[in-house]
């Protein structure tokens, strides 16, 4: 989880300087190195005390940058930048986009989360671009019906832009759910449940649904880190920050080439 030179030059102007300058105490430490450390955690899962040394900074060190970071909303402001820059080098595509929900299984103290037949845990909604880039994540309990988290996930976009169209599965076949859309410009297209009197859905705008693996892929990509696999966190704005660091790197992946 080591960031490329060409990676840290577009990361390093998005990050905040810290909050306050002291001349005593130790130095502060470099955000690149803690940064490292922070995706080690988030890639491998382990717990912070099993942060290699001397290879990566102190334990402590890492969870409290971690924790300045989240609790500052550096995350998602890094993110809707990096949503810019894509926008700028012409990398998006929001003629549609697919929505879907994971699950993530939640250990022990876990805040915000919800019994399912997978057992307890936490769902992960995420929605991408037309290519799968991540435009949208939002996390909730496990209980909730992702028709319901719809809202929610669109108003945790990167960017301003809504997409022409969103494309889900049956789970998101709903009429309140395609009119709240239709007021915001956005047709909804989902495969109609089997138990629907009244089709709304044709073949010709069901064609998209085919390629609704995009967003599957990127659930895939998001999953190889396994602090967001499995939720290890008690507070739930932890974990999110997790799943966003990991949105994060994907996006700046792209950007990088």
């Amino acid at each position: 989880m080591r960031l490329t030179d060409e990676q840290w030059a577009i990361l390093a102007p998005l990050l905040p300087p810290p909050q306050k300058q002291t001349r005593r105490g130790r130095p502060r430490r470099g955000d690149k190195e803690l940064l490292e450390g922070i995706l080690w955690v988030l890639r491998t899962g382990a717990q912070w005390e099993r942060l290699p040394r001397p290879d990566y900074p102190p334990k402590s060190t890492c969870f409290e940058r971690f924790q300045e970071w989240n609790e500052r909303a550096v995350f998602p402001n890094v993110l809707g930048q990096l949503y810019e820059l894509l926008e700028e080098q012409e990398l998006l595509d929001l003629r549609e986009a697919f929505i879907d929900g994971t699950f993530s299984a939640a250990k022990k103290g876990a805040q915000t989360f919800g019994p399912t037949k997978k057992g307890k845990g936490t769902k992960i909604m995420l929605m991408v671009d037309a290519s799968g880039l991540p435009l949208a994540v939002h996390t909730d309990s496990a209980s909730p019906g992702e028709v319901t988290l719809v809202h929610d996930t669109l108003e945790a976009s990167f960017g301003l832009d809504f997409p022409e169209r969103l494309i889900g599965d049956k789970a998101y076949d709903s009429d309140p759910l395609d009119a709240e859309l239709a007021t915001l410009g956005i047709e909804m297209i989902a495969p109609n449940r089997k138990n629907r009197k009244h089709k709304t859905q044709d073949g010709r705008p069901l064609r998209h649904d085919k390629r609704r693996w995009k967003v599957e892929r990127t659930i895939a990509w998001l999953q190889s880190f396994r602090r967001v696999r499995t939720r290890d966190e008690r507070k739930a704005q932890n974990f999110l920050g997790f799943v966003q660091l990991a949105c994060m790197f994907i996006l700046l992946r792209q950007i990088s080439g």
